[in-house]
């Protein structure tokens, strides 16, 4: 008999097998437990994970409606994993470049034109990250 499910906690060879098959993450459940307190006509889901070498784990989500509880749990997880790779070394070193490369490239004019540059790249560093605050923190 090839069972694939788990029996009393141990899996069994053709759960393993299957689980070599599994190339990415998985929803394998998704319980509506509540409605939202805070936000009225959302509803709070807990949804069941199953890694690629087959842990499970549950993570909590809020929704419209389940599609909707999902797809904010995997933006969630994007903007965390983009937050993890960009930390402030790189914000440093962008703001670095944005206050010297206007020095640099306009050298032989003899006008203080560098300095409206180096205040509009910080501008625009700032219009950046407020930008990428509304788009990670939207609703």
């Amino acid at each position: 008999m090839n069972i694939t499910k788990e029996q009393n906690g141990v899996m069994t060879k053709a759960s393993k097998r299957q689980l070599k098959k599994i190339k990415r993450r998985r929803a394998t459940e998704c319980k509506l437990v509540r409605p939202s307190n805070s936000n009225p006509g959302y509803f709070k889901y807990n949804v069941t994970i199953q890694e690629k070498d087959g842990t499970k784990h549950t993570e909590p989500c809020y929704g419209i409606d389940m599609q909707d509880a999902i797809s904010r749990l995997i933006w969630k997880e994007r903007t965390i994993k983009v937050e993890r790779k960009l930390n402030a070394g790189w914000i440093f070193a962008l703001w670095l470049t944005l206050m010297v490369w206007p020095a640099v490239v306009l050298t032989e004019s003899n006008q203080p034109i560098f300095i409206l540059y180096m205040f509009g790249g910080v501008f625009a560093l700032v219009l950046l990250g407020s930008w990428w605050d509304n788009y990670v923190n939207k609703k």
